[in-house]
């Protein structure tokens, strides 16, 4: 499978989840936009970017790359995501069928790659751990984004 192919499964997969919880589900026309989805949750539209994770066979835990990328015929470029690009990234594990739901703020503080560990060998569980299928931040951050307009 190509990345196109595994963004697309987990777009869909996103859009699944979002309908599930009775949200309406935007979808960005083209690639040019900070974030590929956008959820009204109780009418507070929430942009989200949309990530798929893979198996890193040397570290043993899923990982993903926390900056765009451009490319062109000749190259690849990655650029950091700012702060207003998007509220939530939602990072897909589609070997395991969960996601990982990251506050912008969240996303963008890790250096240019996150690993996802799912393994309960650990003596402790890394930071990331609080943020799977933390599905309940969206709408939290939904609530109090209404009060504050």
């Amino acid at each position: 499978m190509d990345t196109k192919l595994k963004g697309d499964i987990a777009e869909q997969a996103a859009i699944l989840q979002g309908l599930k919880r009775g949200w309406g589900v935007l979808k960005a026309i083209g690639d040019r936009l900070s974030y590929d989805l956008v959820f009204d949750v109780q009418s507070t539209l929430v942009r989200v970017q949309v990530k798929s994770a893979w198996f890193y066979e040397p570290s043993g835990c899923f990982m993903t790359d926390n900056r765009r990328t451009k490319t062109n015929r000749r190259q690849m470029l990655r650029d950091p995501y700012a702060e207003t690009d998007f509220d939530f990234a939602l990072i897909y594990v589609d070997a395991l069928d969960l996601f990982y739901v990251f506050p912008v703020n969240v996303f963008i503080a890790y250096g240019s790659q996150i690993y996802l560990v799912e393994s309960d060998k650990r003596q402790r569980k890394p930071r990331s751990a609080k943020y799977r299928d933390a599905w309940e931040l969206i709408p939290h951050w939904a609530a109090r984004k209404e009060i504050s307009v």
